[in-house]
């Protein structure tokens, strides 16, 4: 399924993320390239939300440009297939070599808003990441490995920790705990 039926077809879990499936569908009918990032307003990425098997834990990185330990995900770059970049931003993100995907289904969407910031010493105006994220598992016991050029810290963390580790309030309070939420309620 394309994905601007998988997103009419998605039921949103709260008020952000109706408005945000709308805002995704309106991109997605304007006719822009949204897939890569020649859109420099705003374009396409995917991130995935890793939790233990039990659920207690999550898989988190720590983001060199935001200076905060976050979920990881990446840009389209002209890949159509979301889940696909959902789950090899997570592989080459935290190392893992195992990933098992709860649900081909989307997990959440988010509209994100990323500041300025400078990316391998250019410029990077603020934009848009216009946001699909996935669910994951994996084995806490599996080794992990960084990334240096994006990150300097991998590692599972209590979910009920996240408010101790999470540097930027508006993605603890909008995407974390709603994350953490979904999972809980949907008992997968």
């Amino acid at each position: 399924m394309e994905l601007a039926a998988q997103i009419a077809a998605y039921v949103p879990f709260n008020e952000q993320e109706a408005q945000d499936k709308a805002l995704l569908l309106r991109w997605l009918d304007s006719g822009t390239d949204i897939y890569t990032r020649e859109n420099a307003a705003a374009h396409l990425t995917a991130s995935a939300w890793v939790v233990s098997p039990n659920r207690q834990q999550v898989l988190m990185v720590y983001h060199n440009i935001y200076h905060s330990w976050s979920w990881m995900g990446g840009h389209a770059d002209g890949d159509r297939d979301l889940l696909a970049v959902a789950r090899r931003e997570v592989m080459e993100e935290s190392g893992l070599k195992e990933l098992k995907l709860l649900s081909p289904d989307i997990f959440s969407l988010e509209i994100l808003t990323v500041d300025g910031h400078i990316k391998r010493g250019s410029y990077v105006s603020s934009h848009l990441h216009l946001n699909v994220t996935y669910l994951f598992e994996a084995d806490p016991s599996l080794p992990l490995a960084i990334k240096p050029d994006e990150n300097s810290g991998v590692g599972w963390f209590p979910v009920a920790e996240l408010p101790n580790k999470v540097s930027e309030p508006w993605f603890l309070q909008w995407i974390y705990s709603k994350l953490s939420q979904k999972v809980v309620q949907s008992g997968v």
